[in-house]
């Protein structure tokens, strides 16, 4: 208790590289629990009939929830004495977020949609099929966790583990996420008869979402 005490009212000074390592690691980390999330939430959407592999990438991960994250991090850190503050900031900072991106897909990119709320279970409060009232609130309460669980234990290994292994650990696990990104997004892109994870994945069962 004493040492989260200490969290919440001390600034922790890491070195430059730790403190990359740290972002590394936090983005990663929120990547996967985006996708955990969604596998989750569209199995029951489509009415617990296919599991839906999400986020095209062949890893578990969905980028716009560690860009969140990080996005969390940087406004709502400094208010962790004030949790009423980092839910609000949380929630509405990624809701603003998610529907800037969703929108400016769809109008920028001829109609294209990554997720659409019109077609989905829980969706009140929808805006244009771009952000609802639901995705809001889950990201605020999964802001609550990152400054209050995922941070702080981040924070707890920079300072325990070894240095080395603590950098290697995180930067290989952002490695193999932008890898994998790298291929999905561009590669796949470029040289269309390379398989890519809906390839992989529809292969073994999985459904993808279709907007």
């Amino acid at each position: 208790m004493e040492k989260y005490k200490k969290y919440l009212n001390n600034n922790y000074k890491f070195g430059k590289v730790t403190f990359a390592a740290i972002l590394c690691a936090i983005f990663v980390i929120s990547n996967f629990y985006g996708f955990v999330y969604e596998v989750i939430f569209y199995y029951f959407n489509g009415g617990m009939k296919d599991i839906y592999w999400r986020g095209g990438c062949f890893g578990p991960w969905i980028i716009i929830y560690g860009i969140g994250a990080l996005l969390i991090y940087f406004t709502a850190y400094k208010r962790r004495k004030k949790p009423l503050e980092v839910f609000l900031i949380s929630g509405l900072g990624c809701g603003a977020l998610e529907f800037l991106t969703g929108a400016g897909f769809y109008y920028l990119m001829d109609g294209t949609r990554h997720w659409d709320y019109n077609t989905e279970i829980l969706n009140f409060g929808n805006i244009g099929g771009f952000v609802c009232l639901r995705s809001v609130l889950v990201f605020a309460v999964s802001g609550m966790l990152l400054i209050y669980v995922i941070v702080p234990l981040l924070y707890y290994l920079a300072k325990k583990m070894n240095r080395k292994v603590f950098l290697a650990v995180c930067f290989t696990l952002f490695a193999i996420y932008a890898a994998d990104q790298l291929y999905s997004s561009l590669i796949t892109a470029v040289f269309p008869n390379l398989p890519d994870a809906y390839d992989i994945y529809g292969n073994l069962g999985f459904k993808f979402m279709e907007f």
